[in-house]
This record gives C-alpha cells, structure tokens and sequence, in this order.
C-alpha cells in the first residue's frame, strides 16, 4: 500500500524512465500471488531487468555495433532433453497464464534461459517460441525480439505455442548413491532400469570407484 502520508510513493514515470515499462510491468506480475499484499523493492525491478537484459543478449549479438541476431542463434535441431525443456515450459507457462499466477509462469522463462544461454548453438524456432511466451509480460522487449529473429509483421496475431505430451516422457531419472550410509554420487538412470543395471552404472561412476576402490 502506498500513501503520501508514509511517505512510500514510487512514482511508475520514474521506474519506467531508469528500467524501461517492460521492467515495471513484469515486476509487478512477478512479486506474487495476486490476491496477497506485497512490498515493493527496487532490487526486485533490478532483479527482472537483468533478465530481460539475459534474454536480450540470449539472441541478439551484444557485441554488434547494430541490432543483430547472435551468430549463436541456428536453424538447429533440439537435443532431447532441450525439446523437453522447451516443451516443459509451453506447458507450464500456458497453464500458469490461465490461473493468473504470472509470477511462477515468469519463473519458468527464467529458467529455461537459464538453461538456453548456455546452449551454442540455440535453436532460432526455441527461441522464437519463447518470444511468443515472453510477450503477454514484456510486449516491447519482445516485438523488437521477434523482429530480431527475421519477422517483419508484429507477433500480436501470431498462434500461442501449445506443447506435446509425448516430449515431456523422462527417459532418464536421477538416483542417489549412498556408500556406508553417505550419498557419494548421483547417476542417470533409464526410467526402466532394473537394480543390476543400476548397480553397474553405479559402480563404474569415478564419485562411486574411489570410494569403493580395494574393498
């Protein structure tokens, strides 16, 4: 809540002016729950600035005197397990749109360019579906992106993505090892491995060898 009597107006001009609307914006979605109160920080606005500056820089070239896609964007094929992340994130955010929880759907976007801005190269249709999922948050941010990525029109009347069960299936999943009682390692496993296929990749991990070594 804010008042003159407090002494607690922040004035939107102001942010708007040093962090950009889209900033301002996707801060106010991503301070919580809706329907709770919640106290303003300008380190939160800071926080979601710097990563509309990550997912800027996740396509653009920063370097470039212009405006320009980043050589590291490709039309490359996806790895498995970035499909599924990709995917994974189509769903959550398209369901956490729906039921007015902004933050985590913002939350999601953070992760996967966590895990994108890693990646070289980077699928130009990857990152084409997450300016579409971007843009209901940071519209301005993501016009400028999508033109980035070789469109001319806006992408206002573009289809929202939709995702595909088939490619959220795990394959693998993580289990830990324990030797005398003390987690020692953590290995991938098929989904359907059984306790001696298990046990083998276990054992030929270096964490599980040097604690097993002689004995």
């Amino acid at each position: 809540k804010m008042s003159k009597s407090r002494g607690n107006i922040v004035n939107p001009d102001d942010v708007v002016s040093q962090y950009g609307a889209d900033s301002l914006r996707m801060y106010e979605m991503f301070m919580g729950p809706l329907e709770q109160v919640k106290p303003w920080s300008m380190s939160g606005v800071e926080g979601v600035f710097r990563f509309l500056g990550r997912a800027w820089r996740m396509i653009v070239d920063e370097r470039a005197d212009d405006v320009t896609l980043s050589a590291a964007v490709q039309a490359v094929s996806l790895t498995d397990e970035q499909d599924r992340l990709l995917h994974k994130t189509i769903k959550s955010v398209t369901e956490d749109i729906e039921k007015l929880s902004f933050n985590t759907a913002i939350s999601r976007l953070m992760e996967f360019t966590n895990e994108f801005t890693k990646a070289e190269p980077r699928s130009k249709q990857a990152m084409e579906t997450f300016v579409l999922l971007l843009s209901p948050f940071a519209p301005h941010i993501a016009e400028e992106l999508w033109q980035v990525l070789g469109h001319e029109g806006t992408l206002a009347y573009e289809s929202w993505p939709e995702h595909d069960e088939s490619k959220l299936v795990e394959n693998e999943v993580e289990v830990p090892v324990q030797i005398n009682g003390k987690l020692r390692a953590k290995i991938m496993v098929p989904v359907d491995a059984k306790p001696p296929a298990m046990q083998e990749i276990a054992e030929a991990s270096e964490d599980v060898q040097k604690h097993i070594a002689g004995k």
